[in-house]
C-alpha cells in the first residue's frame, strides 16, 4: 500500500487504515446468489472495538450474512443509533485501474469497493469511536452502534432481521444516524453540504405477461413478448411530472439564494444543475422515477414463448406512492401483472431540532463559509428498517470533496474512492458531532 501523505492524529488517526481494511475484505452481494458473507468484516469490528472496551454481539439468520450490535455509554437520555453497513455491490476488476478489493491508498484517495458506500462512515465511526473510549471522551447520550449485513440488496438479511429479532434491544433508541448525507457539493464557488433527510420509496418488481405459445412463423396476437416490450418501452419513455417535498423545497430555497432567484417547482431543474455532476442524483428527487432493468423470454427463435419478464426498479417520493403506482399501472396496462420484490416506503424527517443543530455546527466548526441544507435520496437505505421503529433518521457521513469530483458517479461506480482528506475531515466532524448529540 503506497501513501505519500502525512499520517493524522487524534480521532482521524485510524481512520485511512480502518477504511482500507475493511475495504480488503470482499464482502460483495449478489442478491438472492450466495456471496461470500458479512462475517469476516463484523469479526473485524468486533475486534476493534473489544480492544477498547466496547463489547458488542453478532447476528445472523443465515451463515455468513452478520450483522454487529453495541451498545457504548450509560447515560440516562434516549440512545442514539449510529449505523453503517458491511456490504458492497459486486465489483469487476479488469474495469478498474486499482484492484476493487485492495483498498489502495493512491493520489491521496482511498481506492476500492465501499470507499464511498459506505466502508468510508464505518471507518470515520470506527475511528471516532475509538479514540474517544481510548481518551475517556464518552457521550452524555448513550450510544447503539449497528453494522449491518445486506444493505445493497434491500437490508432483508441485515437491518430488517435487526428489526425483527432484536426489537427490544432497539425499541429505546429515538433517533438514528448513517449514510447517505453530509457530503459537499460545490455551488457556485461555495460548498454546499448535503444531510439526507428523507428518502424515495423502493419498489423492484417483476412484470409479467402471459400469452399463447407457437410456432414463430404464423401469426400471433397474443404474443407476451410483444405485450411485455410495450409496456417496457412506455415506462422507460414516461416523464414523470416535477413534485417538491419539504426536504426539497428548503434544499432549492437554499441554492435559490445563492443563485439570486426564487425557488418555484418551474425552475427547479434550472436550480438541480446549479450542482453540476450531482444533479444527476438529485435530478432524480424531484420526481418519481421507473427504470426498466432486466428482460427475459424465450427459449428458442422461431417459438412464441408462454410468458415473458421485466424487472423494474421504481423509486416514489414521499407522499406520492399512490400517483406513482396508478401511473404504472396505466402504463403497464391490463394484460401485464405486477409483482414484488421489495417493496419499502419512503420516509421524511422535518429538518429541525437539536441533532439537526449538531450535524450543522459540527460541519461549520471545520469548514465556517459553507452552506448545510437538507435533501431527499435518491436511492435506499438501512433508515428505511429502522424508522419501523419511530426512529428519527438523518444520513450524515461528512465528506469535504474537491469541487472536480464527480462524487455521485462514484457510487456503484467504476474507480470508486474517496480523498484521505475528506475521511480525515469527516472524522474530525463526527467527533464534534458526538460532543453535541
Amino acid at each position: 500500500m503506497s501513501d505519500s501523505t502525512q499520517t493524522a492524529h487524534g480521532p482521524a488517526g485510524e481512520v485511512v487504515d480502518i477504511c482500507s481494511r475493511l475495504i480488503r475484505m470482499d464482502t460483495s452481494n449478489y442478491g438472492e446468489a450466495e456471496g461470500p458473507g458479512e462475517r469476516q468484516a463484523a469479526e473485524y469490528v468486533a475486534g476493534l472495538l473489544d480492544e477498547v472496551g466496547i463489547a458488542s454481539t453478532l447476528h445472523e439468520r443465515e451463515t455468513g450474512r452478520t450483522s454487529l450490535v453495541a451498545r457504548w455509554g450509560s447515560g440516562d437520555g434516549e440512545p442514539l443509533l449510529l449505523h453503517g453497513h458491511l456490504d458492497v455491490v459486486p465489483a469487476a476488476a479488469e474495469d478498474w485501474q486499482v484492484h476493487p478489493f485492495s483498498g489502495e491508498v493512491q493520489d491521496g484517495y482511498v481506492w476500492g469497493r465501499g470507499a464511498v458506500d459506505m466502508k468510508d462512515f464505518d471507518a470515520m465511526l470506527l475511528s471516532v469511536v475509538r479514540d474517544r473510549a481510548r481518551t475517556g471522551r464518552v457521550p452524555d447520550r448513550p450510544i447503539v452502534l449497528a453494522f449491518t449485513a445486506d444493505e445493497e440488496a434491500g437490508g432483508h438479511k441485515g437491518a430488517q432481521v435487526l428489526v425483527e429479532d432484536l426489537a427490544d434491544e432497539l425499541a429505546d433508541c429515538t433517533e438514528a444516524v448513517g449514510e447517505v448525507g453530509g457530503f459537499s457539493a460545490t455551488v457556485r464557488g461555495r460548498r454546499v453540504y448535503l444531510i439526507e433527510a428523507a428518502e424515495k420509496g423502493m419498489a423492484w418488481m417483476r412484470l409479467t405477461a402471459r400469452g399463447r405459445a407457437g410456432h414463430g412463423s404464423m401469426i400471433n396476437r397474443d404474443n407476451a413478448v410483444t405485450e411485455l416490450a410495450g409496456a417496457v418501452a412506455r415506462i422507460g419513455a414516461h416523464e414523470w411530472p416535477v413534485r417538491l417535498t419539504p426536504t426539497m423545497e428548503v434544499l432549492l430555497a437554499s441554492v435559490a439564494s445563492l443563485a439570486g432567484t426564487t425557488a418555484t417547482p418551474e425552475n427547479a431543474e434550472e436550480l438541480i444543475e446549479e450542482f453540476g455532476d450531482a444533479s444527476r442524483m438529485l435530478g432524480a428527487v424531484i420526481r418519481n422515477t421507473a427504470n426498466p432493468t432486466q428482460l427475459d423470454a424465450g427459449y428458442k427463435v422461431n417459438v412464441v414463448p408462454t410468458e415473458a419478464t421485466a424487472h423494474i426498479d421504481g423509486r416514489f417520493l414521499p407522499g406520492y406512492e399512490d400517483e406513482f403506482f396508478a401511473t404504472l399501472a396505466e402504463l403497464c396496462g391490463e394484460n401485464v401483472s405486477i409483482d414484488f420484490l421489495s417493496h419499502q416506503q419512503p420516509w421524511e424527517t422535518p429538518y429541525e431540532g437539536s441533532l439537526v443543530d449538531a450535524m450543522s455546527r459540527s460541519i461549520l466548526a471545520e469548514d465556517p463559509e459553507a452552506v448545510v441544507a437538507p435533501y431527499l435520496m435518491s436511492g435506499g437505505t438501512d433508515a428505511k428498517h429502522f424508522n419501523l421503529l419511530g426512529m428519527r433518521s438523518y444520513g450524515f457521513a461528512p465528506l469535504r470533496l474537491p469541487a472536480d469530483l464527480d462524487f455521485t458517479s462514484l457510487f456503484h461506480g467504476v474507480d470508486e474512492r474517496v480523498p484521505v482528506d475528506a475521511l480525515e475531515f469527516g472524522a474530525r466532524v463526527f467527533d464534534r458531532f458526538l460532543d453535541q448529540v
